[in-house]
């Protein structure tokens, strides 16, 4: 069991059987796309629409929007903190790059979830706590790693680099063209000289 898997055991309530775990893999999808394309506020008649299964499907899931939304976040993250793991083949310095722009792509789409989140808990619960963990564990293996390699700055750490892209992903008058220069010119600072 992965680092990543320890930190998120018992937040993600996925269901054992085949079946159930099919319509909650079609609901979490439809929710995602649901949420990307309407906002948090997306119906969810229109989901399980989506989903092609029954509301009473969607509600044994998930029996109210909060939990969907925090399925859907929870789900993001574990894809988000694997996704490290996915870059192995390449050198270190093109997996940390490679994994931080992906970061900012997904910390741009996920603020409005988080957002309604903290509407009904705390910034501190331990879904956010779990998935700051799971992504700050895949974030610092790969910057030990390129730190390893002589490719980035051994004065910092991910904590330091995970507040900088955050930084970079919360520019809202821009757009996606530019914040990944932004991101390039930030990272030309942490490389290794």
């Amino acid at each position: 069991m992965s680092s990543t898997e320890t930190n998120l055991e018992g937040l993600s309530k996925r269901p054992r059987r085949a079946d159930a775990r099919r319509n909650y893999a079609k609901l979490l999808a439809a929710a995602r796309d649901a949420f990307a394309e309407d906002g948090t506020s997306a119906s969810l008649e229109d989901i399980a629409r989506r989903a092609e299964v029954g509301i009473g499907t969607l509600y044994r899931h998930f029996p109210s929007r909060p939990d969907l939304l925090e399925a859907v976040y929870v789900d993001e993250v574990e894809a988000m903190a694997r996704s490290a793991a996915d870059l192995a083949d390449l050198p270190p310095w093109d997996a940390l790059v490679d994994w931080l722009h992906q970061f900012v792509r997904y910390a741009a789409t996920k603020r409005a979830l988080a957002d309604e989140m903290m509407a009904y808990i705390d910034q501190d619960a331990e879904v956010f706590r779990g998935c700051r963990t799971a992504i700050t564990a895949a974030g610092e293996a790969l910057l030990q790693r390129a730190q390893a390699a002589g490719a980035a700055r051994t004065d910092t750490n991910f904590t330091d680099v995970g507040r900088m892209v955050s930084g970079i992903a919360s520019i809202r008058a821009a757009d996606e063209a530019q914040i990944e220069r932004i991101l390039d010119m930030a990272l030309d600072g942490l490389r290794a000289r």
